[in-house]
């Protein structure tokens, strides 16, 4: 998975980072909330830590932006807060959970094996957004009018909806969808046959959206000017 870890603390930064790449994941790492924010308008990532307490932009000023800017993506909050309102304050910023100081990495790592066996299974059943609406279980992608997709289809339409407005190059979307079938042949040109489809059926249901960008490059789900 790719992990974006927002902690002050370098030391703890540092040995939560160890621990999660010895499972095979990437980590990024930010040292204030606003680091964060800016990773997030780059990066795609799977699941986002986030401690409270950081300088420049705290964890949930952090949370707040990032999820206003239609970002989907899995937060663990940390902080050495127990008190019931702070569970609550970071709960409705939008975290999906919450773990309290001092941490054990076993326990973070437990968390994150969790996050990732149930990734894409048990998320919200609907993402929507300017108007579309994508129903997860039943691939289905409506506007104007409804259509259903293909399983690589809706799996890039899923990728797009969570991350709207955001520029994905061609080699994370790859990443994204095709490296993990490893029964599949590398073939970066996958991406840009499969946005094309995409293109398609979002123009047949008048979705008043596509998908912009060219062959190899960087891509971004927008609205059309004008539409």
């Amino acid at each position: 998975m790719n992990i974006l870890l927002a902690e002050d603390e370098v030391q703890l930064s540092q040995v939560f980072a160890a621990a999660i790449r010895h499972q095979g994941h990437t980590v990024f790492q930010a040292c204030n909330g606003q680091e964060a924010v800016d990773f997030t308008d780059k990066q795609v990532f799977d699941v986002i830590i986030l401690d409270i307490m950081m300088p420049v932009k705290t964890g949930l000023q952090a949370l707040r932006e990032i999820r206003s800017r239609g970002n989907h993506t899995h937060v663990i909050i940390l902080t050495a807060m127990g008190e019931i309102d702070d569970k609550v304050t970071g709960l409705d910023a939008g975290a999906d959970e919450y773990l309290i100081k001092p941490i054990s990495l076993k326990e973070l790592i437990a968390r994150l094996a969790s996050v990732e066996r149930r990734l894409g299974l048990f998320g919200e059943p609907v993402l929507a957004y300017k108007g579309v609406r994508f129903h997860l279980q039943e691939q289905e992608l409506s506007a104007v009018s409804s259509i259903r997709l293909s399983g690589k289809e809706a799996r890039l339409m899923e990728l797009f909806l969570r991350n709207p407005e955001k520029p994905l190059s061609t080699d994370e979307i790859y990443r994204q969808i095709w490296e993990k079938d490893q029964e599949e042949e590398r073939d970066m040109g996958y991406v840009y046959i499969y946005v094309s489809y995409l293109r398609q059926k979002l123009s047949a249901i008048r979705a008043g959206l596509t998908i912009f960008g060219k062959e190899n490059e960087s891509y971004i789900l927008k609205e059309i000017e004008g539409v």
